[in-house]
């Protein structure tokens, strides 16, 4: 059984580095094609997709937070982590993190692109950006 175990503060003050971990039991976090995502939901908003790691420690962001978005791993403890730089309370959200697929669409309009499919999730924690 997959489990997933989000930590890091519930509080982070505007301007600073949001960190956060996730631990993974049950599943190699290296195995071949899973995909390591995170994902938040702002209080009243939709979820959103944040960014992933793969199995070979390739990330892909989402354009719209790519450049304040680097997510990590460690091999050795089976865990990855998130880091949002710059935060401001528009930040504040419950995060999430899940493994999944990706799937690759080839359009003639926009090319490749990449979706993923989580099957695995967090239960998500509570990050308050405030002074």
């Amino acid at each position: 059984q997959v489990q997933l175990q989000e930590s890091g503060p519930d509080l982070v003050k505007p301007s600073q580095t949001l960190s956060l971990t996730c631990a993974v039991s049950g599943a190699s976090i290296t195995a071949t094609y899973n995909y390591w995502s995170w994902l938040r939901q702002p209080p009243g908003k939709e979820l959103e997709w944040m960014g992933a790691i793969d199995y070979d420690g390739a990330t892909d962001y989402s354009p719209s937070l790519k450049g304040r978005t680097a997510i990590s791993r460690d091999t050795s403890k089976n865990q990855f982590s998130l880091q949002l730089r710059s935060v401001t309370p528009e930040d504040t959200a419950v995060y999430f993190c899940a493994m999944g697929k990706r799937i690759t669409t080839l359009q003639a309009s926009t090319g490749i692109t990449h979706s993923y499919e989580q099957t695995n999730w967090g239960q998500g924690t509570q990050v308050t950006v405030s002074s």
